[in-house]
């Protein structure tokens, strides 16, 4: 099983996750997040007075898959979240060692 991290734009949440699910993920977890890379924040101008943002919004999603259906995912991912502009994201793959659904004692790709 593999563990799928991506971070990406918010406004493109719905789009990745209509395309995941047309695919066959049948769950995932998602974060709120803050953070900075390339895009290094910017500034903006809030009651006449400009500060920086140092931190840029993004969502994170965890999506824990079949090691045969990682690749998809991480392709299906890329292409949906890309704009073409910095600050796209980036994606991650980990391997999981075990998994266990609670309701039912299910355990590794039975439980996912």
């Amino acid at each position: 099983m593999k563990l799928v991290i991506a971070a990406i734009k918010p406004f493109k949440l719905e789009e990745v996750r209509e395309a995941l699910t047309s695919i066959g993920v049948r769950g995932m977890m998602v974060t709120e997040i803050k953070g900075f890379g390339s895009q290094s924040g910017h500034t903006e101008i809030y009651r006449g007075a400009e500060y920086a943002v140092n931190f840029v919004p993004k969502v994170k999603l965890e999506v824990v898959v079949a090691a045969s259906m990682a690749e998809q995912v991480v392709e299906t991912i890329a292409s949906t979240a890309k704009t073409d502009k910095i600050g796209d994201g980036k994606i991650f793959v980990l391997d999981v060692e075990s998994a266990l659904r609670v309701r039912t004692g299910e355990t590794n790709e039975d439980a996912i």
